[in-house]
């Protein structure tokens, strides 16, 4: 690890530094990793005191990551893809019952919340794993075995992939409120072809990056995660795009598209994948996202 470390960290605590990082408020890290903020706050305040140096730097204005804290994201992620690696091969070496599902963005869908309680019941026995993925890699980390099963959004390349559609959803841009085309009630794409747009990391599949682009090759700030989507919206005025339905705060408002294609959630797998837990969650899943 970077920056002295001498003592051995939790990857609890990685986790909680990694969810601090991408949202960049205390308030709501703490409600993804469904805990408390003050020992959350405690908990960075170690991992500071163990680094040497602060990871955060905290104003009025907001949380912001400092050069050291972004090493740190860096390293951090790449060591918890490797722990979530040696799980999943443990874990299927042991032979024990479980399933890991990747989800992409909100998981406060109705469908995912219906799709959760029918599958419980189907399966009681079934130990279920969530990995919680950002934007950067729309298959939520099926291509390198680290899930089972993604609940994500297309487009993407789906080589090698089965992919299930379970529902569509219009599409909208996401604007600030008192941008000047914040009170129209539609919008097309050329209306926005002089905005900059938000971007994906060097690497990221570029159907998924041209499609949340509008089509378009587009110039703006990389994002890796839908909280830096919004405050990139709201700092830069930059362009975003977001299914229509969720609330996104008196600051933000959603426009729809009316020359967007809608955004198709999917369930995907690898090709041919013969796992009976993975049939039955597509199965459950098909008729969850149907009502």
């Amino acid at each position: 690890m970077p920056f002295g470390y001498r003592r051995s960290v939790e990857l609890r605590t990685l986790r909680y530094f990694v969810a601090v990082a991408e949202e960049l408020h205390f308030g709501r890290a703490a409600t993804r990793l469904h805990m408390s903020q003050p020992p959350l706050s405690r908990a960075m305040k170690r991992l500071e005191t163990e680094v040497g140096a602060l990871l955060f730097a905290r104003s009025p204005a907001g949380v912001t990551l400092t050069a050291v804290g972004a090493v740190l994201l860096d390293e951090a992620r790449a060591l918890l893809d490797h722990a979530d690696r040696v799980r999943v091969r443990v874990t299927a070496a042991a032979g024990v019952a479980t399933l890991t599902i990747g989800i992409l963005g909100d998981s406060t869908d109705p469908g995912a919340t219906r799709l959760a309680a029918a599958y419980r019941r189907s399966h009681p026995g079934v130990d279920i794993r969530i990995r919680d993925t950002d934007l950067t890699d729309p298959t939520c980390g099926l291509r390198v075995g680290l899930v089972d099963v993604a609940l994500t959004r297309a487009p993407f390349d789906e080589s090698a992939l089965t992919v299930r559609e379970l529902r569509t959803d219009p599409v909208g841009v996401v604007l600030r409120a008192d941008d000047p085309l914040a009170g129209r009630g539609r919008l097309q794409l050329a209306d926005l072809a002089d905005r900059r747009w938000f971007q994906f990391p060097p690497g990221t599949d570029p159907i998924w990056q041209s499609y949340w682009n509008g089509g378009v090759p587009r110039e703006g700030p990389v994002v890796r995660v839908v909280q830096e989507c919004l405050q990139a919206v709201l700092w830069n005025g930059t362009v975003g795009l977001a299914p229509l339905g969720h609330d996104l705060g008196a600051e933000l408002v959603v426009v729809p598209l009316i020359d967007m294609a809608p955004s198709r959630v999917v369930a995907a797998w690898n090709e041919g994948d013969t796992n009976p837990l993975i049939r039955s969650f597509i199965e459950i899943a098909t008729t969850a996202y149907r009502h």
